[in-house]
């Protein structure tokens, strides 16, 4: 589930506030190619064979998106600063191969600020040791895809993980780190961080209830802005 940018739309009561078209194609244009950066990023991890060295990888690209790439989604006063995303070195007890169980139907609709109402329904449950539930969704929109979000003990505390949780999944954005059938590869050292985390004017997919777990999770990407 791509991140959905709120308060994009020009103002019709004042022409200066209205985007140029130079500047809305430069800023298209750049939304596309940070996607298409984590699409090859993703298929890089995939199919390097050791998940501690693509771990390495990931995390380097990643910090060399948020510096230098023009649709980071750092604010301005953030970027001036930056040197990395606070992401621990990998542990390899935080991966899981979970297989889809089957579980009632339930239908999640997320609000935006941009594209209306988003919809997913619940594909199934994974079970993963030590650790709890979690519930898989199904896109239902025309891109369809995959989305586990999940929320840890530490949520929004000092030293802990951003308040409404991370995401472990989001195929249609590319995070996917595959998987056979009706398994999934979930490695909560790739948790990451959805984008209102580091700027207020995006709007994002939060972790429900059966994406909350009980116990603090100390790997993939922390939150300490």
């Amino acid at each position: 589930m791509s991140d959905l940018r709120a308060g994009d739309e020009p103002r019709t009561d004042d022409a200066a506030t209205v985007p140029s078209t130079d500047a809305t194609v430069a800023n298209t244009l750049a939304t596309v190619d940070w996607r298409r950066t984590t699409f090859d990023l993703y298929r890089r991890v995939r199919a390097t064979p050791d998940p501690e060295t693509a771990h390495a990888f990931w995390r380097e690209t990643r910090d060399a998106m948020f510096a230098d790439h023009p649709a980071s989604p750092l604010l301005a006063e953030d970027a001036a600063d930056f040197e990395s995303l606070p992401v621990p070195t990998y542990d390899p007890d935080w991966r899981f191969h979970a297989r889809i169980e089957p579980a009632e139907p339930q239908a999640m609709d997320v609000e935006t600020g941009t594209d209306g109402t988003v919809h997913f329904d619940r594909l199934g449950v994974v079970q993963l040791p030590g650790i709890g539930t979690l519930d898989v969704w199904s896109h239902g929109g025309y891109a369809g895809g995959v989305f586990v979000p999940v929320k840890d003990a530490s949520a929004g505390k000092a030293r802990g993980t951003y308040g409404g949780g991370r995401y472990l999944l989001d195929t249609i954005k590319g995070a996917d780190l595959g998987g056979d059938d009706d398994e999934l590869v979930l490695d909560f050292n790739f948790a990451y961080n959805p984008s209102c985390a580091y700027d207020p004017a995006w709007a994002c997919p939060l972790a429900p209830p059966g994406n909350t777990v009980p116990v603090p999770i100390p790997v993939g990407e922390q939150y300490d802005f």
